[in-house]
């Protein structure tokens, strides 16, 4: 059986992508962020434009690669090149944003065919900045898609909170696959 594994995070911009990678990275990530040209730069100053990467031991001693992909649709063709042989995807959610309902349906559509063949969890960042939407709501929305995956409000900056999401679909894919303490 192989030792190496790829997750991917997804999700809109300024929803924790890359922080989330950096808070639990046993190496130093490596991002490609760049200057903010668009409305993007009403967010934040850089935005991810092909991928952040890091990794984690596993307490088996297998290597859980971590790829986060460019929250703006148009670098969308990333996405696709990212998910090839993933075993599972973080969604990350923003909720301080206009419409976080939509931002979640639209990921779930865009990658529907990955979710299909792997597995999924949600974490919902921002609750600290915004209460609304309340996780029972996030709950009722993710119920009327059909899917049963764990969704979480995390802190991506929160080491403990993005491992627990990330054991979450872990556990939901190889009970047996545990990130190291």
């Amino acid at each position: 059986m192989d030792n190496n594994y790829k997750l991917i995070f997804t999700g809109p911009v300024g929803a924790g992508k890359t922080t989330a990678i950096q808070s639990i990275s046993d190496v130093e990530p490596v991002t490609t962020d760049a200057l903010a040209t668009d409305m993007t730069q009403n967010i934040k100053e850089t935005t991810t434009v092909a991928m952040d990467y890091g990794s984690m031991q596993l307490e088996g001693g297998e290597c859980l690669h971590l790829y986060g992909t460019p929250g703006q649709e148009r670098f969308n063709f990333m996405w696709d090149i990212l998910t090839k042989g993933g075993i599972g995807l973080i969604l990350l959610l923003d909720n301080t944003r206009s419409d976080p309902f939509q931002d979640m349906h639209f990921f779930l559509n865009s990658l529907s065919n990955f979710i299909d063949s792997t597995q999924l969890a949600i974490g919902v960042t921002q609750t600290d900045r915004c209460a609304t939407p309340r996780m029972e709501q996030y709950h009722d929305e993710l119920k009327s898609t059909g899917l049963k995956v764990p969704i979480f409000e995390i802190d991506a900056r929160q080491r403990r909170d993005v491992v627990v999401l990330v054991e979450a679909l872990l556990f939901s894919l190889a009970p047996d696959l545990k990130v190291s303490a």
